[in-house]
């Protein structure tokens, strides 16, 4: 039963290593290259997702392409190579499509994907919204952060998760920091976020000016390269990485027990899941990007939920009831793949509250 397909990709040439572990032997770049001129492939099958109202099973299937290549690689032939994916996708039997990770934000966020189907097509983004913040809140409050006077800063705040993160978290907080490349765009959503809501956020370009002061921050940006500085973070802090390729190193593990960071959007499935892959998590575990497109098919919502830049609050909050529903829930607190420890969590809490003392003082 192949009621949807999840579209996946090799983030960098490790993940090809660990598909094809033969392939080791020769220098990345050809690996790459090789890679490619690749057909998109079958991956594996995805079984045994059961809630009480429905099941459902799908597909993995692969565009061989790297993050790297998606963003250096002309963009028309990144998505002719996206497109001929979703076409494999369509002919094996799907009827709707997942994209994930850098297949969901090339180009126009998918839309140029869904005109070129006869399936329709989502990008996750919805759910990865819902279950960010709700992470985010969780951690906040485990740590002694209450969240809605925290200082919060949005990495990324202009792409179609950022913008509409801020948009709900203006409804309920009162200092709110958004951070992107284009200085323009940030005007014109802190604009937005003031008629909204008469909340006035402050704006920066530049990441490193803004962290100090940062109790929560939330990371959704579409950079392939690591663009937090651990250093730069607050005692106490919570980050919470979304993206994909991370936007903060391991190396925070190492250097800053005073710091949590959580990964965002990992859901539990309902059901004797497997994959029959190993894509990095757990088993019954997904990212909520593909879990929203598991909700469309137990729903038989097919239909193109979440395309292009501009998400609502509303499709993000039916998303949410949906997952409810059908018993998908956020998985407890990860951090680098691994559960978050209670020690950790301990950890960063008595920082956060030593370092609130001697401010005090």
């Amino acid at each position: 039963m192949h009621d949807f397909a999840f579209m996946i990709h090799p983030l960098d040439v490790n993940d090809i290593y660990r598909k094809f572990p033969k392939a080791r032997i020769m220098p990345d770049k050809l690996i790459e290259k090789a890679m490619s001129l690749c057909p998109p492939f079958f991956v594996s099958d995805i079984t045994g997702i059961k809630s009480q109202y429905n099941e459902t099973g799908g597909m993995f299937v692969a565009c061989p392409l790297t993050a790297r290549q998606m963003v250096e690689m002309p963009e028309q032939t990144v998505l002719n190579k996206i497109i001929q994916t979703g076409k494999y996708a369509e002919k094996m039997g799907a009827k709707v499509l997942g994209l994930g990770a850098m297949t969901s934000v090339v180009g126009d966020a998918g839309i140029t994907v869904a005109k070129n189907l006869n399936i329709p097509v989502t990008t996750g983004n919805s759910y990865t919204v819902y279950t960010a913040l709700e992470g985010m809140k969780r951690a906040a409050e485990l740590v002694g952060i209450k969240w809605q006077q925290a200082e919060i800063v949005v990495i990324g705040a202009t792409g179609s998760i950022g913008s509409v993160c801020t948009r709900i978290l203006s409804k309920e907080c009162k200092y709110l920091t958004l951070v992107a490349r284009d200085e323009a765009k940030l005007e014109k959503l802190a604009g937005k976020i003031y008629y909204e809501d008469g909340l006035a956020v402050r704006t920066s370009t530049q990441i490193d000016q803004v962290l100090s002061q940062a109790d929560l921050v939330l990371a959704v940006s579409s950079a392939v390269t690591e663009i937090i500085d651990p250093q730069k973070l607050k005692t106490g802090a919570v980050v919470c990485d979304v993206a994909r390729p991370r936007s903060i190193s391991k190396t925070v593990a190492r250097e800053r027990e005073d710091v949590l960071v959580i990964e965002g959007g990992l859901i539990e499935l309902p059901g004797d899941v497997d994959f029959h892959f190993n894509f990095g998590y757990p088993p019954k575990l997904a990212l909520a990007c593909m879990a929203e497109t598991i909700l469309l098919a137990m729903e038989n919502l097919f239909e193109s939920y979440t395309l292009g830049r501009e998400l609502t609050i509303g499709q993000v909050n039916r998303i949410g009831e949906l997952a409810q529903k059908h018993g998908f829930k956020l998985a407890g607190l990860r951090s680098f793949e691994r559960p978050v420890e209670e020690g950790k969590i301990a950890r960063v809490r008595a920082c956060r509250m030593n370092d609130l003392n001697a401010r005090a003082i």
